[in-house]
């Protein structure tokens, strides 16, 4: 019988990473890493699956409609997590004990979203999510902040934009307009103007029963525009009357001043009332990043306080704050940018191999090379040389060592820069000294 050959295919809104794309994303997970932890942040996992009740109604309408989830052997109804704050909280209410308050901790997992696959959005997709549990100090809303502009700024951006809201100055302004028991509604719906623009939301209002008079209210309040210092005192006078409010417009002024003092540049960060957050568990201050340079991507990185989540699971008071970098949107970005190099290899150095005989000796300047802390692959065949720069070029690769019969006779190895074609013998009779130096000097000014 004929093997039936089943052809190779990836579900909609499902990718592979090749090499070359997954580098760069390793990359970035690497540098989320490193920035969280010089804040005192520790790693964390959680199981990608959760029973349905932990999940479920914890988000918004849309992430419950767009949650992966069935029944499992065991006749137990399950969900795929669609973020990583919701299982946190889980995972807080039942481990409170072990880990004590202020408890702070980064996870970088894969999460899935049955939502319409586009530019920069997938149904499975990685965060990279920081998170201060158990206190309501406004010194770990302004380290959030502060963690958002280190982390932009290591990854290499320069032009970013962090803007900031307060779910407090919303809910009191409806509760003003006497629509607070709409909020939900309508904080989705301002949450869209951005995308969907101001007729789509002025319609999306109408269809939740507010009145004409009261969304040209709503607008003017997401609408208002300037820098730090003119927003609040545009926001200040809207506040006024609402204890709730004020206290959400003490908290920004606050939280900027504190930024500030901080050293986070002024063209960095801008106080913005359109932004809502779509996700039913923000409390109070909320925040979205965009790129200057490609502000279509939408936010890259967002994240706001939530006090109240923990309190579905525990009658603990666990409040939290935190955000999450997208990272698969953030890729596209660096991709549209051409900030993506097209290397598709982890070593800077290929040995070429030449000879069968001389194998154990490309073998042993290798293991040699590692120690000294460079990446380094030999060539496994002992194909043409040129065949092997052609390879080593294709790779991304930095430089090629050379060395056959004459050189290892003489004690040098040539070293080969891809880049330009420039090539150095470096003698290797004392140890691999002059070799290590040479190496460092040359991928120092190539990188």
């Amino acid at each position: 019988m004929k093997k039936q050959i089943i052809k190779p295919r990836t579900l909609k809104g499902f990718r592979d990473f090749l090499p070359a794309a997954m580098m760069p994303r390793e990359q970035l997970m690497e540098t989320a890493r490193r920035v969280y932890r010089s804040y005192g942040y520790a790693p964390i996992d959680t199981p990608a699956l959760e029973h349905l009740e932990i999940l479920t109604g914890k988000g918004s309408e849309e992430t419950d409609r767009q949650m992966f989830h069935f029944v499992d052997h065991g006749k137990r109804s399950v969900g795929m997590r669609f973020d990583l704050t919701v299982p946190l909280a889980r995972f807080v209410a039942q481990h409170i004990e072990q880990l004590g308050t202020p408890f702070k901790r980064y996870h970088i997992a894969t999460v899935w979203r049955g939502e319409n696959p586009q530019a920069g959005r997938y149904r499975e997709f990685a965060q990279c999510d920081f998170d201060t549990i158990g206190t309501t100090s406004i010194a770990s809303d302004v380290e959030a902040v502060l963690v958002i502009n280190d982390l932009l700024r290591a990854i290499g951006f320069e032009q970013f934009t962090i803007r900031i809201n307060n779910r407090k100055v919303l809910n009191g302004l409806l509760a003003k307009f006497e629509l607070l028991e709409k909020s939900t509604e309508v904080l989705r719906a301002v949450d869209k103007i951005e995308k969907a623009g101001r007729e789509k939301v002025i319609a999306e209002l109408a269809t939740c029963g507010i009145q004409s008079g009261q969304v040209e209210q709503i607008l003017g309040l997401v609408e208002i525009r300037g820098d730090t210092r003119q927003t609040l005192d545009q926001l200040q006078p809207l506040t006024q009357g609402n204890e709730l409010a004020e206290r959400g417009w003490n908290e920004l002024q606050e939280l900027t001043s504190l930024v500030q003092q901080a050293g986070v540049p002024p063209e960095n960060y801008r106080i913005d009332p359109s932004i809502a957050r779509g996700l039913d568990y923000y409390t109070g201050v909320v925040f979205e990043t965009s790129l200057d340079e490609d502000p279509g991507i939408g936010s890259v990185c967002s994240g706001g306080r939530y006090d109240n989540l923990a309190e579905l699971y525990t009658s603990r008071q666990l409040p939290g704050i935190g955000a999450s970098l997208g990272l698969d949107r953030l890729l596209a970005a660096m991709e549209r940018l051409e900030m993506i190099p097209t290397t598709s290899t982890p070593a800077d150095v290929m040995v070429v191999n030449f000879e069968r005989q001389y194998l154990g000796q490309y073998l042993n300047l290798a293991a040699q090379l590692r120690v000294a802390g460079f990446g380094v692959e030999v060539y496994c065949d002992n194909k043409k040389p040129g065949q092997q720069f052609k390879y080593a070029d294709r790779k991304g690769f930095q430089v090629c060592l050379i060395a056959g019969g004459d050189e290892f006779e003489r004690q040098v190895v040539q070293l080969k820069w891809l880049a330009d074609g420039t090539q150095i013998e470096v003698p290797v009779s004392d140890g691999i000294e002059q070799l290590v130096a040479a190496l460092r000097e040359g991928l120092a000014v190539t990188r």
